[in-house]
């Protein structure tokens, strides 16, 4: 097992393991942290204060999370990822290694992204989305390997992202086209 520093108050299910594996880097976790049974955060992982998971949860090595971050029941964030503050991760979501998640961001239940453009067909360089400050991907929809979603935009559910969403923005339908927001969805998420 990988050595682990955890902050104050942490609340660690029995049954969740921390610290999986053999890594040089120590696991670290912020204060009030909340990690439930049968989740897995490998070594080489940095967590910052009121981190939160439902059960079932992985985290992979060189994965850095913010302040603030829910990542729900089943998410799997694979590793080599970036995560900011303020952000939520509903149940099922799926975060590849090379993804880049920003602040205040929410993905809703289901959302898969994606980094290889043509999965065991060719050699390719594995390359994430990123996802920017204050974006909201809905549920069950899919950002394709290397794509922006811009600042404030809003991926509806179920769409396919093929190419860049622009900030403030709305990306719908299969593959997605993007239009502007309406109303209700203008300005930033309401996570606190």
């Amino acid at each position: 097992m990988t050595d682990v520093v955890c902050g104050e108050r942490p609340a660690i299910d029995d049954g969740a393991t921390v610290g999986y594996g053999d890594f040089e880097e120590p696991t670290r976790i912020g204060d009030d942290a909340t990690i439930r049974s049968g989740s897995i955060v490998y070594g080489n992982v940095t967590i910052g204060d009121d981190f939160t998971t439902g059960h079932d949860v992985l985290v992979r090595e060189e994965t850095t999370v913010g302040d603030d971050v829910l990542v729900g029941t089943k998410t799997v964030i694979d590793g080599r990822t970036t995560i900011g503050s303020n952000v939520s991760l509903q149940t099922n979501v799926y975060v590849p290694t090379e993804t880049t998640i920003g602040d205040n961001v929410f993905l809703g239940p289901g959302a898969v992204l994606t980094n290889d453009e043509y999965p065991i067909r060719t050699e390719a360089d594995l390359v994430g989305p990123t996802v920017e400050d204050g974006a909201s991907i809905a549920a069950n929809a899919t950002i394709l390997p290397g794509v922006r979603i811009g600042e404030n935009a809003f991926v509806a559910a179920g769409a396919v992202v093929t190419d860049d969403v622009p900030p403030e923005t709305l990306a719908v339908g299969t593959p997605a086209r993007t239009r502007p927001l309406p109303e209700p969805l203008e300005g930033p998420n309401q996570l606190a």
